[in-house]
């Protein structure tokens, strides 16, 4: 049976004063409560109290997703503004630091902090998660282990991270570096079957490495709670219709990926090991770098990989999903370049981080 291949959307944000343009926690925590009165459960802590995480419902397509998006950006703009705050879209702030932020105090979170210790508190980090439905487990596993291929594509579509503590990292996603200190981050290996998947998970629940498969952070993982395979490879872009482009990417890539194996067709399989390989060019260089292609084993530009092969590799889903103009955005991020270039470019321009955090907002109000 068809996958639904409905749409939920997970964005993090950051509460900046706009004196300072460091990050607040103590108002945030009351703009949080403010949050859940309006929107519910569409609104959630983070473990660190100047992080904001939004959630979309379950929606049908990317229409509705964009509409549910915007309206929850909107939202959380206007709510940080009667908070005296202004709202980021950055996966990480380019001064602040770690060390001075406050954890939000819920059980969870201690207990992370507990287990993790310094690993957890400097895990400062803002990101996109995009879930897409597929309520076969054993089709949704087949799905995530072909989408693994992709993640690197993905991530470098959506860099958004250069800065760390005051300083140039280098990296265009520098939040990746940061997250990979966690345990089970990462790319996952492959499984051959959701039973695979669901021993190694009670392995590790029965011998204490974990409570519950939340626990498993990896770069794209069966949702354990939803019918979903969830990508949590991307930075959050600055702009919403960057994280819409996206999610209709992640989208149509599993709903292709989908559509080969009902076909007894099959997407090549390559190592963790390989993959890993461009995903540390992506990490790196974000879209300026070159990938590897395994198959033909060359070297690609990436803009080259997505605008002769990657897009048209997806472009017989576009249509019945209804997703062909937020796809074509990606054409517009490709020349204007991801967060992480356009941060750099003012950095260049200016030589103030604070420019920078000014630009950040901006750009996250931008066509909302």
């Amino acid at each position: 049976m068809r996958p639904t291949f409905s749409l939920g959307i997970e964005e993090e944000y950051q509460t900046i004063d706009p004196e300072t343009r460091d990050l607040r926690s103590h108002i945030a925590t009351e703009m949080l409560a403010k949050g859940k009165l309006r929107l519910e459960e569409r609104v959630k802590a983070e473990m660190h109290q100047s992080v904001i995480e939004v959630g979309t419902r379950v929606c049908r397509n990317i229409k509705e997703a964009q509409e549910d998006l915007y309206d929850l950006r909107r939202n959380m703009i206007n709510l940080a503004e009667e908070h005296g705050l202004r709202l980021v879209a950055g996966a990480t702030h380019p001064f602040a630091d770690w060390r001075s932020q406050e954890i939000y105090p819920d059980p969870r979170y201690a207990q992370v902090v507990e287990d993790l210790q310094l690993v957890a508190r400097s895990n400062l980090i803002f990101g996109l998660h995009v879930h897409v439905g597929i309520e076969d487990r054993e089709a949704a596993i087949r799905v995530m282990n072909s989408l693994r291929y992709f993640l690197p594509h993905i991530l470098a579509l959506s860099t958004n991270s250069p800065f760390w503590l005051g300083m140039e990292t280098g990296y265009k996603s520098y939040r990746a570096k940061v997250f990979e200190n966690f345990p089970r981050t990462n790319l996952p290996d492959t499984f051959a079957s959701y039973s695979e998947f669901e021993s190694y998970v009670n392995l590790l629940i029965r011998t204490n490495c974990i409570d519950n498969a939340k626990k498993i952070w990896w770069d794209i993982r069966p949702h354990p709670f939803f019918d979903t395979v969830e990508v949590r490879i991307c930075d959050i872009p600055l702009r919403a219709e960057e994280s819409i482009a996206i999610a209709a990417l992640i989208q149509a890539t599993a709903a292709k990926l989908w559509l080969l194996h009902s076909r007894n067709l099959d997407y090549r399989q390559y190592s963790r090991a390989l993959i890993m390989e461009n995903k540390f060019r992506a990490v790196r260089y974000g879209l300026d770098g070159k990938l590897i292609d395994f198959g033909k084993q060359i070297e690609v530009p990436v803009r080259q990989l997505f605008e002769e092969e990657y897009l048209a590799f997806v472009d017989d889903v576009l249509d019945e999903l209804g997703c062909r103009e937020q796809i074509g955005y990606i054409h517009t991020m490709l020349e204007r370049g991801s967060g992480a270039d356009r941060q750099l470019k003012v950095f260049r321009e200016t030589g103030d981080l604070k420019a920078v955090v000014d630009y950040m907002a901006e750009e996250t109000r931008a066509g909302l």
